[in-house]
């Protein structure tokens, strides 16, 4: 997990945009960005999305409908995302949620095309984000 970088601007404020399904973090440095949850979930910094090592991503898939649940605090570098499929693993730092904000674009449009490659679709199975957590998959972590 990243840790908090000298140089990174910590955050003034972080507001969960419910209805929009939108989460909006304010950096120090005048900087806002706004994440959907669908995002933040697809791009979750724990193992079971990103592996324990290069190479062993998992592409998250059904997460269109996803909502942020609750945000947990985590010491002065960061929050974990409670996310209405049951996914509450991941810790994003500042330094993490800044370099997110500021690579949003290419990373959204690297996820689309890693869905239209595999064949997959970003709506749930069966209509309901809590239903679809990877079918077939258990994990610890």
């Amino acid at each position: 997990m990243a840790g908090l970088s000298k140089g990174t601007p910590i955050p003034t404020e972080i507001k969960l945009h419910r209805k929009s399904g939108w989460l909006e973090v304010s950096f120090a440095d005048g900087k806002t960005f706004q994440f959907s949850c669908e995002f933040l979930r697809v791009y979750s910094p724990s193992a079971e999305v990103r592996g324990h090592s290069p190479g062993q991503e998992v592409l998250q898939t059904g997460k269109k409908e996803v909502k942020i649940n609750h945000i947990e605090p985590v010491g002065n570098y960061a929050i974990q995302l409670n996310f209405s499929d049951g996914h509450n693993t991941g810790l994003y730092s500042w330094d993490l949620l800044y370099d997110y904000g500021l690579h949003q674009d290419e990373m959204w449009e690297r996820y689309l095309s890693r869905m239209e490659e595999a064949g997959a679709r970003r709506e749930p199975i069966g209509g309901s984000p809590a239903l679809n957590r990877n079918p077939g998959k258990e994990t610890s972590g």
